[in-house]
């Protein structure tokens, strides 16, 4: 499969992306080695091989799941520099 440099301008066009006539022309040569990259794989006959859903034969590798002793709200509260109400104040991050 090809892309053509007026594929390129409707992907850009879609994405909200303003290229370059230079960028367009690179995009086209990149995006077009994707795609027959993409082909190539298309073409390996993968009848035999068990779907994974990693690389490596891994089971659960996430630890043991058990209750651990945890900073209490006092505790953590400690050390902050500021707080109300039992909960950390923040600076705001949006505007009112």
């Amino acid at each position: 499969m090809s892309i053509t440099l007026k594929d390129v301008e409707h992907i850009a066009n879609l994405s909200r992306l303003t290229l370059t006539d230079d960028e367009k022309v690179k995009m086209t040569e990149t995006l077009g080695k994707i795609l027959n990259f993409a082909g190539e794989l298309q073409e390996l006959d993968v009848a035999n091989i068990a779907p994974t859903t990693h690389s490596m034969p891994l089971q659960n590798v996430l630890r043991e799941d058990a209750a651990r002793q945890w900073l209490t709200q006092d505790e953590a509260l400690s050390h902050a520099p500021d707080q109300s109400n039992g909960q950390f104040r923040v600076p705001a991050v949006m505007e009112g």
